[in-house]
């Protein structure tokens, strides 16, 4: 069998193989950038004609604001907050998620409530309105909030009412 000699500036070839070399192509071509983030979510601050074509009322306090966020195909969540702090959300759209808090139920001006005790006063953290029409559910919800807050928010929940 014969010896093949390769000189050794020529690249080896086996036999059968093509001369031509393979192309190569650049690491940045085969590794995928990293996606970009998710664009922030939009927060708009509602006007009082805005306000006004809300689905339900609530009495603000000075200083307060209603502002949107978090839409849905077919529903719409509400913040109202003071500064960046949030007060109370209201949820409008075919079904909510009522009761997200534990405490008794009751009925009572055209709304469910959820009532909890907390050292022996009841606070009212949760309402539902149900509608004939679109949106079928309000929920208002108050945050976690302390002291004067908690029952500043207490009370912007109880002013909600549905139009």
């Amino acid at each position: 069998m014969p010896t093949l000699v390769v000189p050794p500036s020529a690249p080896f070839t086996p036999p059968g193989a093509s001369p031509t070399p393979t192309p190569t192509v650049p690491l940045e071509a085969v590794v995928a950038a990293p996606p970009p983030p998710p664009p922030a979510p939009s927060v708009t601050v509602l006007d009082s004609a805005a306000r006004a074509a809300l689905p339900f009322t609530a009495e603000l306090p000075p200083g307060f604001q209603i502002i949107t966020g978090r839409p849905g195909p077919d529903f719409r969540i509400y913040t109202i907050r003071r500064g960046a702090q949030s007060f109370v959300m209201v949820y409008a759209g075919p079904a909510s998620q009522f009761p997200i808090y534990s405490g008794q139920m009751v009925e009572a001006g055209g709304r469910a409530s959820i009532l909890s005790t907390e050292d022996g006063i009841r606070h009212a953290v949760e309402h539902l309105f149900q509608r004939p029409t679109s949106p079928n559910e309000i929920h208002v919800w108050t945050m976690s909030l302390d002291g004067a807050d908690r029952d500043l928010a207490e009370q912007i929940a109880q002013s909600v009412d549905v139009r």
